[in-house]
């Protein structure tokens, strides 16, 4: 199991590759390009863009798995979006009959997100982008930084495991799941993706009503160190899905994920993840 910085290292070696052929050819990182029947603008610079220039998507296995169980007509949720890496699949494999909720706090890949949607005309009447950090509660105060960046080049701020870089999330809302759903008179939520850092237990907390009412499927990355590293319980946020009727597998073996903090802690590496996907067993009583 790859540490999520070994994969950041190997890409970057990638990129100076290609970047020097590039380069060799009077073109800069930037480039606007159309891979797997969606256009994007990316810079090569950024671990996720690159992937989807190189590889034609960002997490290839992540991609499929949201295919296979994401079907027309649903309402979906992409929390932690970033530059809208997921998003725009979500929106094909939903139809026009369906609808994505895409939320992402940080102002740089916000900006992003939107231009990347604005590329893709026929998918935006599905789209619909907050930038919002979701918790607890709306009145909580929200962090005025976080990970949504991966450079590729040498850098010495970036984060010393998952190789992240902190930007800026000042124009991002404080809001709750919860919240946003009764606002927004949403009446069923068919799955949720989450790709949040460390954050996926305030996330839950403050949609608990929506997850028990909707029983949507989760997909969502599994790493012990980055709830510790946000002062947020990883034991509570297993104990949750475990309370709320869900059962886990593995999305890449499709093997069962046991429900304990304690053997995942054993299973997982300090520093690496697995992908999931949670389903309901049953509606609880």
């Amino acid at each position: 199991m790859l540490t999520t910085k070994t994969k950041v290292s190997l890409a970057g070696i990638a990129y100076k590759l290609i970047a020097l052929a590039r380069s060799s050819v009077g073109k800069d990182s930037h480039v606007n390009v159309r891979r797997q029947g969606l256009r994007w603008s990316l810079d090569l610079r950024e671990g996720i863009d690159f992937s989807i220039y190189l590889l034609g998507a960002f997490e290839p296995g992540t991609q499929r798995t949201l295919a296979k169980l994401i079907k027309p007509g649903d309402v979906v949720f992409d929390i932690g979006a970033n530059i809208g890496a997921h998003t725009l699949g979500m929106a094909r494999s939903v139809g026009p009959s369906g609808m994505v909720y895409a939320f992402e706090p940080s102002d740089f890949a916000f900006a992003k997100l939107r231009h990347n949607f604005s590329l893709n005309p026929e998918l935006e009447p599905r789209l619909h982008a907050h930038q919002a950090f979701l918790g607890t509660q709306i009145a909580e105060s929200t962090p005025r930084q976080v990970y949504a960046s991966w450079p590729l080049r040498a850098d010495r701020a970036v984060h010393p495991k998952h190789r992240g870089r902190l930007v800026s999330a000042a124009q991002a809302s404080a809001d709750t799941l919860d919240s946003f759903v009764q606002r927004s008179k949403i009446d069923r939520i068919d799955l949720i993706k989450m790709d949040v850092d460390g954050w996926e237990l305030p996330v839950l907390q403050g949609g608990l009503q929506a997850i028990q009412r909707f029983h949507p499927i989760l997909v969502m990355e599994m790493s012990p160190y980055v709830h510790a590293e946000q002062h947020n319980s990883f034991e509570d946020f297993i104990a949750l899905l475990r309370n709320s009727g869900y059962s886990v597998r593995d999305a890449d073996t499709w093997q069962p994920v046991p429900l304990d903090a304690k053997q995942l802690q054993h299973i997982i590496p300090d520093g690496a993840s697995i992908n999931v996907v949670a389903q309901a067993r049953a509606v609880p009583k």
